[in-house]
């Protein structure tokens, strides 16, 4: 298994993992719309000097993909001045649960301490047991748990 960067010809596929990542989250999420989504630009993070889109293969399939990309915090008040957030983890469903998403979370991560930067955040449903234990071990905390509401 390696681990790389992604590419412009990596679009097809990373386009194909985008609807597999909505697939995955539509149960934890009544809200999504319908038929196809984006949720990234895919383009646009594999060009950005300020992102890092990563893939993994196995005997030359790309079967992972994540991304971590800069960001500045939303208020005033925080004490960092610029985080890494991450996102578009996938692993193909026949090569779960062999630490692949572990692989591209400790490239992405060593990308960010590479910037001088310490935060480091990303998004979990938390109905996602899986994905939080994961993350958990990986050393990631709760943060925020986001609440909603339909009134009618």
């Amino acid at each position: 298994m390696i681990t790389r960067e992604a590419t412009e010809q990596d679009l097809e596929i990373l386009l194909e993992f985008e609807q597999g990542i909505v697939t995955a989250e539509r149960p934890f999420n009544s809200t999504l719309s319908d038929g196809e989504i984006h949720y990234y630009d895919l383009l646009h993070l594999v060009k950005s000097e300020d992102s890092l889109v990563l893939v993994t293969e196995e005997n030359n399939e790309i079967i992972a993909s994540g991304y971590a990309r800069i960001r500045k915090p939303e208020n005033n008040y925080s004490n960092f001045e610029k985080y890494v957030y991450l996102g578009f983890m996938y692993v193909k469903p026949e090569h779960r649960g062999k630490g692949v998403n572990k692989l591209i979370l400790d490239e992405l991560i060593s990308w960010a301490k590479s910037k001088d930067i310490s935060e480091v955040r990303l998004d979990v449903y938390a109905q996602n047991e899986s994905a939080v234990k994961a993350y958990e071990k990986a050393g990631f905390e709760s943060l925020l748990v986001t609440m909603r509401m339909k009134t009618s």
